[in-house]
């Protein structure tokens, strides 16, 4: 989590094989299914082969930092702001033309510009419409209630998107109150941890838990297969003088050491395109950063509800100290 199991990382993810001249490899932490419709395009529109090498956001960061001078990625792609800023940090990345980043808000990317979000998400909740207990719940902060014993649902604190969100709050609401919160959901938790945001919605619609805390996209998914699940989302925290949604965004970086950087600009500009922001909108239901293109219809349109007011990049440079706090409150 802190970025220093490099030797474990790298037996873990060998080096990659020789590419040819016209070739990008892009270590992706995100799945295949969310970035090959771009890259796929991308290849289409310019003859440019994109070789994905999937892992996990973390796990990639590090074999990056250990590669150094050898690496043979070009692109570093996250679902995460914090991996993203932890690159920034680490000198890793290269400083992007202001042709790229230009049409991105600077809260969307780095103070360096060397890397830039490309989709974002909303932290939401997934509560389920037939149980009376919650109908009262409208803030993630009710997740601490003592009358909702055993009937939450959370990821493992260990997921990017649960760090990123406690991160927003702690800066929104100060240590303290955080660190009460994080220990009133504990108290709540029995077994309401999961290991995916799918597995939350599944047991919410089920009936086996009330609410749940997730990204956006997971509630829209779970109707698209189950149009009559008993659940609704609430976008929390909407209050006058509250603090807004939770934000957290996907995107990019090109790598410092990239041999092909001219052609990973292209790719880049690709991605900020009207076009690679439509497709990100539309694979996955999430909010494109590039202002004037459309979200997907069936998801809440960005200005009807408030976002808590803290840069993409404050998701990194605050990452230590909020996985602090949550190992101060013993959150599993």
């Amino acid at each position: 989590m802190r970025y220093i199991s490099l030797i474990l990382i790298s037996a873990l993810l060998p080096l990659s094989g020789a590419q040819s001249a016209d070739e990008l490899l892009v270590y992706s932490g995100r799945s295949d299914k969310f970035v090959k419709p771009v890259v796929e395009a991308f290849t289409q529109q310019t003859g440019i082969k994109v070789v994905l090498h999937a892992g996990s956001s973390t796990a990639l960061l590090n074999k990056l930092q250990l590669e150094g001078k050898r690496t043979k990625a070009d692109i570093y792609i996250s679902n995460d702001a914090g991996n993203l800023q932890k690159g920034a940090d680490l000198k890793l990345f290269r400083t992007l033309p202001k042709s790229i980043y230009r049409n991105i808000p600077s809260n969307y990317r780095s103070a360096q510009n060397d890397w830039l979000g490309l989709s974002a998400r909303a932290r939401v909740l997934v509560v389920n419409s037939k149980d009376a207990s919650a109908k009262g719940i409208k803030s993630v902060f009710d997740l601490a209630n003592k009358d909702l014993r055993g009937k939450i649902a959370l990821t493992h604190s260990g997921n990017e998107s649960y760090i990123a969100g406690v991160t927003v709050y702690m800066q929104g609401k100060g240590k303290k109150f955080t660190k009460k919160w994080l220990s009133g959901m504990k108290q709540n938790l029995d077994d309401g941890v999961f290991n995916k945001h799918s597995k939350i919605v599944k047991a919410v619609a089920s009936g086996k838990k009330v609410v749940g805390l997730v990204n956006h996209y997971y509630i829209y998914r779970h109707l698209e297969k189950h149009p009559k699940a008993p659940i609704h989302i609430v976008v929390p925290d909407q209050g006058r003088g509250e603090l807004g949604v939770a934000w957290n965004v996907a995107g990019a970086a090109i790598t410092k050491h990239s041999k092909q950087a001219k052609l990973a600009e292209k790719l880049m500009t690709f991605m900020v395109s009207n076009d690679g922001q439509k497709l990100f909108a539309n694979v996955n239901r999430e909010y494109p950063t590039r202002p004037g293109i459309s979200a997907s219809k069936e998801i809440p349109a960005v200005g009807t509800f408030k976002v808590a007011d803290v840069p993409m990049a404050k998701l990194g440079t605050l990452r230590n100290a909020t996985l602090d706090l949550i190992e101060a409150a013993g959150m599993p």
